[in-house]
Order: C-alpha cells, then sequence, then structure tokens
C-alpha cells in the first residue's frame, strides 16, 4: 500500500483517539502516506500529528465533494460510521473499503434499558485498531501519542501558572495525577498549583511535580464562605490557565470568576459554559484517559503514567507490625467498605475470603478503612480473630498510601484506594456490583481484575446507593468466594507457591 485515506471530522476527543490507528500505519510501512479527512475546525490538531502526510478540509458539501471526487487511495478507513463519512468514502477510488463499528445500538441498549453486551467492553481506540488489522497491519501500540509537543494555534502565548481544579473524592484525585505528571513533563518550566478537598492533600503533597497545593474545605465549612475565601485565593495568584478535571459547576465558576483567562474542561452542560474550551466527554474509556485528554487543546502528546505517590512515613510503627506478624509471607491487605453500602461485597463473603486465605498462606490478612468505617469492619474482626488485622481508623492517608504500596496484593470495591493500588503499582482485584467498567472508574494497568456479575440492571446508579433498587442485591450476591480466591490465587502463586 502506498496511500491510506482515514476519514473522521469531528470531535477533538475522538480525532485524537484516532491517532494510534496513524502511528500504528506508520510502524508498519513508514513509506505508506496517510491523508486524513476533518473539519476545518479540527485541522490543525491533526496537521500537528506528524504521521499525517496530508490533511483534506471539509468546508462545505459540494465543494469538498468536487475536491475529493475521483482521488485515487490504496485503502480507505472509515473512523465516523455516518451518512457523510458513508458518502466520502465511495467518491474516492479505492479497492479495500473499511469502516468503524461503533456499535450504537449497543450503546442505547445499554443507556436506555441497561441491557450489557460484550462488545462494550472495547474501548473505541480497540474499535478503532480493529479496522487496520482488517488490512492485514500489526498492531504495535494502543497508546494515545500525538509524536510532536508543539502547541495548538488557539493557544500560542507562553504558559507558566497551571490551576487544576480537583475536589471530587480521593479516587479521582489519584486519577488526575496523570495528568499532573504529563503537564511538568512536556512543560518542564510550569508552575502547578492543584486545589483539592481538605480530607485528600496527604494524598497528594510529595507529589514533586505539584508546586503549590491550595486547600478546599468545603466539607466542614458554609458554602459561600468556602467558596469565596478560594475565589480571592486564586483572583491573587494570576494563573495562566485552570483545567477542571472536576464535572461540577461550583469547579467551573472558581475558574471562570476568577478571571483565569484559559478554562479547560469536559463539554457537560451547565458547568461547559463557563470555559473557553470544551473537551468531549467520553464515557466508554478509563477517567485517566479522559482527563488527560483535557490537555488536547495544549500539547499534542499524552501517555497514562502515574507519578510516584509514595511517602516517607512518620513512624515505623506500621512496617514494623508487618514485619513482625507477617514474614516472608504474602502482605493481603483487604478494604470491604466503601462511601455507599451497594458498593459493598457482603460482609460475611469478606470473612470467608479472609479465612480461606489463613488456611492456605497462614497469614491474617490487613483490613483497612476510615475511622467512621471501623464500627463496620470491627464486626469482622471479632469473628476472624487473629486471621487479620483491622487497620481502620488507624493510619493516615500517608500510611494507608505506604500500606497498599508494600502490599502484595489489594482485594477492594469500588472506591478510592483501588485507584491508589494503580497509582502504585500494586496488585489489584476490585469488586463491582451497581457500577460497570464502562462507566470508565475501573481500577488501571495490567495488573488489575475486576470481578463483577452479568446482570441485566448494572448499572443501576454512577456512585452506588444505600439499598438496591430492586431488593435483590444481585450484583454483589452473585461474586463467589471461591471465584475472588482463585484469582488471588493467580497473582500469588510465582511468589509465595
Amino acid at each position: 500500500m502506498k496511500k491510506i485515506l482515514i476519514i473522521r471530522f469531528s470531535s477533538l476527543g475522538d480525532i485524537i483517539l484516532t491517532f494510534p490507528v496513524l502511528r500504528n500505519i506508520k510502524l508498519n510501512d513508514k513509506n505508506i502516506k496517510i491523508y486524513y479527512l476533518t473539519k476545518k475546525s479540527f485541522s490543525e490538531i491533526v496537521k500537528s500529528n506528524q504521521d499525517v502526510d496530508e490533511v483534506i478540509e471539509f468546508e462545505e458539501l459540494f465543494k469538498t465533494i468536487k475536491k475529493i471526487k475521483g482521488l485515487r487511495f490504496d485503502a480507505v478507513i472509515d473512523l465516523h460510521s455516518n451518512l457523510r463519512s458513508f458518502i466520502f468514502k465511495h467518491l474516492v477510488k479505492s479497492d479495500k473499503i473499511v469502516r468503524y463499528n461503533k456499535d450504537s445500538i449497543y450503546r442505547r441498549l445499554f443507556v436506555n434499558f441497561r441491557i450489557l453486551s460484550a462488545r462494550l467492553n472495547k474501548n473505541v481506540v480497540e474499535k478503532y485498531l480493529k479496522t487496520i488489522e482488517e488490512l492485514g497491519f500489526k498492531i504495535y501500540s494502543s497508546n494515545i501519542e500525538l509524536n510532536t509537543t508543539r502547541f495548538l494555534p488557539e493557544i500560542k502565548k507562553k504558559i507558566n501558572k497551571i490551576l487544576i481544579i480537583q475536589t471530587a473524592f480521593l479516587g479521582d484525585l489519584i486519577l488526575t495525577l496523570p495528568l499532573v505528571r504529563e503537564i511538568k513533563n512536556k512543560i518542564p518550566d510550569s508552575y502547578i498549583a492543584m486545589l483539592v478537598r481538605a480530607e485528600n492533600v496527604n494524598a497528594v503533597k510529595d507529589v514533586k511535580q505539584i508546586d503549590e497545593i491550595i486547600t478546599d474545605n468545603k466539607k466542614e465549612k458554609s458554602f459561600f464562605a468556602e467558596f469565596f475565601r478560594i475565589l480571592r485565593i486564586l483572583k491573587s495568584k494570576d494563573f495562566d490557565i485552570a483545567l477542571i478535571p472536576h464535572r461540577s459547576l461550583r469547579s467551573a465558576l472558581l475558574g471562570y470568576l476568577s478571571d483565569i483567562k484559559i478554562r479547560i474542561g469536559f463539554d457537560i452542560k451547565p458547568a461547559s459554559f463557563f470555559y473557553t474550551h470544551s473537551v468531549p466527554f467520553e464515557w466508554l474509556v478509563h477517567d485517566a484517559m479522559r482527563n488527560n485528554m483535557l490537555l488536547s487543546p495544549l500539547i499534542s502528546d499524552s501517555s497514562i503514567i502515574f507519578p510516584s505517590i509514595s511517602h516517607p512515613i512518620d513512624s515505623l510503627s506500621m512496617k514494623e507490625k508487618i514485619d513482625n506478624i507477617i514474614k516472608n509471607k504474602p502482605v493481603i491487605t483487604i478494604n470491604p467498605s466503601s462511601a455507599w453500602e451497594t458498593k459493598r461485597w457482603p460482609d460475611y463473603k469478606f470473612i470467608k475470603l479472609a479465612e480461606e486465605l489463613y488456611k492456605i498462606y497462614s497469614v491474617p490478612v490487613i483490613f483497612t478503612g476510615s475511622n467512621k468505617e471501623n464500627g463496620y469492619i470491627s464486626g469482622m474482626e471479632k469473628l476472624l480473630g487473629n486471621k487479620c488485622i483491622n487497620m481502620a481508623g488507624k493510619t493516615s492517608l500517608s500510611e494507608l498510601i505506604y500500606l497498599i504500596k508494600e502490599s502484595d496484593l489489594l482485594i477492594t470495591n469500588d472506591s478510592g484506594p483501588m485507584h491508589i493500588a494503580s497509582a502504585t503499582s500494586t496488585p489489584v482485584i476490585a469488586i463491582f456490583g451497581p457500577t460497570t467498567r464502562e462507566l470508565g472508574f475501573f481500577p488501571y494497568g495490567s495488573r488489575s481484575i475486576v470481578m463483577e456479575s452479568n446482570i441485566r440492571c448494572r448499572p443501576c446508579t454512577l456512585h452506588g446507593s444505600k439499598k438496591c433498587p430492586r431488593g435483590h442485591f444481585l450484583c454483589m450476591n452473585m461474586i463467589k468466594v471461591r471465584d475472588v480466591l482463585n484469582e488471588v490465587e493467580k497473582i500469588l502463586k510465582y511468589k509465595y507457591e
């Protein structure tokens, strides 16, 4: 093959997700010329990619038809899959035409009727890459790389002071850290400030890429008093740009009223009204990847790598306790609780799992949790005795991160510690009930396993709830202790068999 035409008209986020296709074509044969048909408004981001040889701008239907009609390509790859792209791919001359299968019907069935299909387990990048596999190309990488560090023309001014607003929960904060690392990596002279909830400060206080942490006490203070206190601080800092991964009207207003000239967030109303640049919010990709897409109007390169969040703990008491009790045996940490009751695997199942693990490895599991969750976990501790160590409410956030980092395995519900495990490269088994992988908040990385049941009523909610809306709680009850135990044994077999 000598010439290939790629068709993708919009949007910014979707165009960026096509770039692994371009990279893999060039990795197969660097001499292939890639032509890219897209809307004029997105042509600059496509031109910034060194794998593209020529951009064909779509301006007006008949003008573009005249421009493209009769051109000859060895293959046409339709990555938009709508009526317009159907017309254009048949106007050019080509022996091979392949199209991206967007699975629109399955998406609608999932959103409207909770009918889940295995097709939705693949993210958009995988589906795009499938098209070139059909043409016989080998897939070398699925990483999203734009292959250049040029800035987009709409943001030409020098960027120095950057504010990131993420005042959501701990897990959301952890999933924002690859964004922080990528900024510092590509703009090393930048000054990065991060607005975070007071209770989450210790999770990021030693991340070397963050120059300043601004504390948000919204949980403890009155709404208006804290809002205007933060606003005064932000105004005094004279930031060049605000990146706002937190999908919140409050966060959007803070950026807008702080007189920050460039504000980038997700295209979700009403918050998006207060941004200068909006990036599409893609449900079927991991949240860390979504957050990194906020960089697309700024830098044309993005990869998902967590920075170090390890903390030098103040006391050796935890290390000594772990070393004294668990000598040359697997450190298995279990996070059995969650902010929402329906996201908790039943306690009797965790108790049974801990008993079985003790039989196999002769080692107590370590339970983690907040001080508020200690009562719930203490009930399990009473039944397990010396088969567990209850650390709930006994660790600072820094110590929790240390504990998870030193663990051989974390078993957890869908909660913040799950993302800490991803960030510290600790293997994790995550148990999902009312939430699903398709929402994008599953543990990131190859060392993670999601345990879930395939029932039609999932997901019943985005974050979880106090009780099962259907009353049966099958999403959690159907997940067997034996199945979780099998995954534990697979992970630990080579190190401790």
